[in-house]
């Protein structure tokens, strides 16, 4: 008796398996160029790196410095026009060649090992295709595989949790348009002012930007193909999609209530499992957050014993008093907790309680304790005895009154 011929795969099943054979392929051959540079630890990827996305005329090269300065990232944005441009695309194309997804990914790879970029990097119109969506989502996972695999080992600091994070500045059509016949008219001015005076340099001029068909083609396309490609994503990273409508101060304010520092998305899950929960006040210094980070994920792969029992100490002991002072904003505690002896406990606390949000400072005092008398002298004979002394501030409640 035949057996029953099983059912075929739907098209769209095919179509992603073909899809992920692709950014396979393309994958191993990029990594294979970086591949013993960054095992090694030679050189590192960066341990963050922003993916920005966004419709024409939604404003990704006006707000780029200033999601960099809220990150805390301090190295130029890598451009993947300004990849398609660099000398060796150009050595592609006029070898009558097409830049596909491999040449650029491979050649973006290669950029993430400048060491301008460890600490992070912002992106600027890469993922544009499924091909390199899926390109995305192997690099962090070989990120965190090499995590894994040198977690205990000398090169464990080369290798820091990777954070991917996808940013959509969205503009509805009419804003788009409008922004680009703007952008087009402004070059336009510019370039004549330029000719006239011989001051400045020529602009491009993109007719994709003086005509208003070609611009609402423009943002059809990154809608209907782009939009949809970095949406897969959400699952996979934290996804931001700002609202670019209103004014620049706007979405400066949405920029920042967008990257509030978050402990589950940077430290590492152990040892944001160690701290979660001590209440959090507010958000750390931006600035000294990614040191921070480091300090503290040290502790809790270096120092793993000593760093619980200080968390455990705070829960225990430091926490109740917070709260007790939680209207005024200010704890004053004093320990004699001979765990502080060990000053790597004291700074661990020091840290973690920052982290947390509280500005902590630390004192030590050495105070004289009777001990004994003398039976020959009868002089009281002291001991000398540390005291720690700890003074927490923090945004406390305020209490309104009406008259």
């Amino acid at each position: 008796m035949p057996q029953p011929s099983l059912p075929s795969k739907p098209a769209d099943h095919n179509a992603a398996d073909a899809v992920h054979e692709q950014a396979a392929t393309i994958f191993r051959t990029a990594w294979a160029a970086i591949h013993d540079r960054v095992e090694s630890g030679e050189a590192r990827l960066p341990r963050e790196i922003i993916w920005l996305g966004g419709a024409p005329g939604a404003g990704k090269g006006t707000n780029t410095p200033f999601i960099l300065r809220e990150r805390g990232i301090t190295a130029a944005p890598l451009v993947t026009s300004d990849l398609l441009a660099s000398p060796e695309m150009q050595r592609i194309k006029d070898a009558g060649n097409l830049v596909g997804d491999a040449d650029v990914v491979r050649l973006l790879f290669l950029r993430l090992l400048d060491p301008a970029h460890a600490t992070g990097v912002l992106i600027d119109g890469f993922p544009r295709t499924r091909v390199q969506v899926e390109c995305v989502k192997m690099l962090y996972q070989r990120m965190l595989d090499l995590r894994a695999a040198h977690r205990h080992d000398a090169l464990a600091a080369c290798f820091p949790k990777p954070i991917f994070q996808i940013v959509v500045l969205y503009v509805e059509e009419k804003e788009s348009v409008e922004r680009q016949l703007k952008r087009g008219r402004a070059i336009i001015a510019h370039n004549q002012r330029v000719r006239e005076t011989g001051v400045g340099q020529l602009l491009e001029e993109r007719a994709t930007d003086m005509a208003e068909e070609a611009c609402r083609k423009r943002y059809r396309v990154f809608m209907e193909q782009t939009y949809g490609v970095l949406q897969s994503l959400k699952q996979h990273f934290h996804f931001h999609v700002i609202n670019a409508q209103g004014d620049l101060a706007s979405v400066e304010r949405a920029i920042i209530s967008e990257f509030q520092y978050q402990s589950s998305l940077e430290l590492d899950e152990e040892t944001f499992d160690a701290i979660h929960l001590i209440p959090l006040a507010s958000e750390i210094v931006i600035a000294a957050r990614q040191h921070l980070v480091e300090r503290l994920e040290g502790y809790q792969r270096d120092h793993e014993a000593l760093f619980r029992r200080v968390v455990a100490v705070i829960e225990r002991d430091f926490v109740p008093v917070i709260l007790l002072h939680a209207i005024t904003g200010l704890a004053k505690i004093t320990s004699e907790n001979e765990l502080f002896s060990d000053p790597r406990a004291l700074a661990m606390l020091v840290d973690v309680l920052n982290e947390r949000g509280y500005r902590t400072t630390a004192t030590v005092e050495e105070r004289d304790i009777p001990a004994r008398i003398d039976p020959a002298t009868h002089c009281v004979i002291c001991t000398r005895r540390p005291r720690y002394r700890f003074e927490l501030r923090f945004q406390g409640s305020q209490i309104r009154r009406g008259f």
